[in-house]
């Protein structure tokens, strides 16, 4: 503990974000570059070194966050990403695009702004590679065993990167044409740009971890083949079969799921396209959903200036500070946050319908009309209560253009052919079933990250494929010293 007044005399202070009119007319990355050293070691230095560290238990990596915190304060930045490492495979994307659930972990949130855990670690990630503290860390000596892991997301990358390290042969088979999975085609890049995972990937090419892109298990090679090849298959082909809306008028033209837009803007981004085909510019655009992935097409709406951008959430708007009774510290609670997006909606006056930053709540999709060409030329709303009941005369119409459905994955999408083929087994809500060892009832194939867990946060998608990896290394060799920070049926802390 650097200041033991620290968390009395500082106040918090976080990364600045760079003018609204500014960013929103790029795709750069939305804080100031450069402004956040200056500022972070004082902010280190409101860490209480808390008796018990709660933020360690809201973290399902269970990141040393009061070591590191200690060694930013005094400026060791080499010590400090030693630690982060040690539990953490790529900080560097946790610190841009978690929600921080270790922040309302944190001890002095009790009553108190918590400490910028979240800027804390992306500085130091970030410090690593600039100084060189992150290299590759290849094994001294191979173990012979061969290991294909489905999916290039944080949770295969995580398995891929822990099982290569203790001395397998690992290859990593992703059906896109880039390597990343959400992270680089669902996440925008203003959110996280990809020279982050680029620089992350060529760290694991170095290691000895192999990489096949373009290569759909069930499609282009089949299942049982890749089987038959490896002495081991981590499936962690993260939950991608979307959620439907089932409303009169779902037919019409111009009514896509968030992630049929999400990628092709990040495909303009990457160079691949000029324009995407789904480009918002000029159009009157509603989100149905009021998620991270909602957020994320609001944002990039934005960025496509579109005529108007309004997000649904059919939740009522929460409140501006902690609801002691339903959401107790140190439990993630469910308060009015303002992301990025929302801000710059809000500044820029995106949504006429709402009140400030582009979200109605409580409302309800009730059906779709369109023109004589079946396009989508509006949305049917309802206000809803608490249990999700129409409130009386309060329906509304909103000109809709393009209508951008963001609401959820049920699990893995079956239309390649890997789930059938293998014969794996499914949980009643489409997850793939797994035991206490995260194998599936297919002998040698192991299941991890949303595929088995459903949709969650890239910390537990980290803390799944390091944990798949300690037991992939302990079915190969008969026992393991890697660490395994959750089991399959560990949940976040609540009520």
């Amino acid at each position: 503990m650097a200041d033991p007044k620290g968390f009395m005399t500082t106040p918090r202070q976080d990364w600045p974000r760079r003018p609204v009119e500014e960013r929103a007319r790029d795709w750069d990355e939305v804080y100031v570059p450069g402004a956040l050293l200056p500022i972070i070691s004082k902010q280190a230095d409101r860490c209480m070194d808390c008796g018990i560290p709660f933020c360690h238990d809201a973290c399902p990596l269970g990141n040393l966050i009061p070591e590191w915190n200690d060694l930013v304060s005094r400026e060791d930045w080499r010590a400090a990403a030693d630690r982060l490492h040690a539990t953490n495979n790529f900080p560097e994307f946790t610190g841009r695009l978690c929600p921080a659930p270790c922040e309302t972990g944190c001890v002095l949130a009790i009553n108190q702004p918590a400490v910028t855990i979240k800027n804390v670690e992306v500085a130091i990630a970030d410090r690593a590679w600039e100084s060189g503290f992150a290299p590759p860390r290849p094994p001294e000596r191979l173990s012979g065993r061969t290991v294909a892991v489905i999916g290039s997301g944080p949770t295969g990358l995580a398995a891929a990167q822990q099982l290569t390290r203790a001395g397998h042969t690992v290859a990593v088979y992703e059906k896109d044409d880039r390597l990343g999975g959400l992270m680089r085609y669902g996440i925008p890049r203003f959110k996280m740009e990809k020279h982050h995972l680029e620089r992350r990937i060529e760290q694991m090419r170095a290691e000895g971890t192999k990489f096949r892109t373009s290569t759909a298990v069930g499609r282009d090679i089949g299942a049982a083949e890749l089987r038959a090849r490896y002495d081991a298959v981590v499936i962690a082909t993260g939950a991608t079969a979307w959620r439907e809306l089932d409303v009169p008028g779902r037919e019409l033209v111009g009514i896509h799921q968030a992630m049929e837009y999400l990628p092709l803007a990040n495909r303009v981004c990457e160079g691949d396209l000029e324009v995407s085909p789904m480009s918002a510019a000029g159009k009157h655009v509603v989100i149905v959903g009021g998620g991270d992935t909602g957020a994320d097409c609001l944002g990039t709406a934005v960025r496509d200036e579109a005529a108007s951008v309004t997000q649904l959430d059919i939740y009522a708007q929460p409140g501006a500070e902690r609801d002691e009774d339903t959401d107790p510290w140190p439990t993630y609670p469910k308060v009015y946050r303002l992301s990025a997006a929302h801000e710059e909606a809000g500044v820029l006056r995106t949504a006429p319908a709402a009140d400030a930053d582009a979200r109605l709540f409580a409302a309800s999709t009730l059906r779709f009309t369109g023109d004589a060409d079946g396009h989508v030329r509006s949305l049917h709303l309802v206000e809803v209560d608490a249990r999700r009941r129409p409130v009386p005369d309060t329906g509304r119409t909103l000109p809709a253009d393009l209508v951008l459905l963001a609401l959820g994955f049920s699990g893995p999408d079956r239309a390649d052919g890997l789930v059938d083929q293998l014969g794996l087994g499914l949980e009643p809500r489409g997850t793939l079933t797994r035991d206490a060892g995260f194998a599936t009832n297919v002998p040698g194939v192991f299941a991890a990250g949303d595929a088995a867990r459903g949709q969650s946060l890239i910390v537990w998608a980290i803390a799944e494929g390091r944990a798949v990896a300690a037991a992939v290394d302990r079915h190969l060799t008969g026992s393991s010293r890697l660490p395994a920070p959750i089991g399959p049926y560990d949940r976040p802390m609540v009520v």
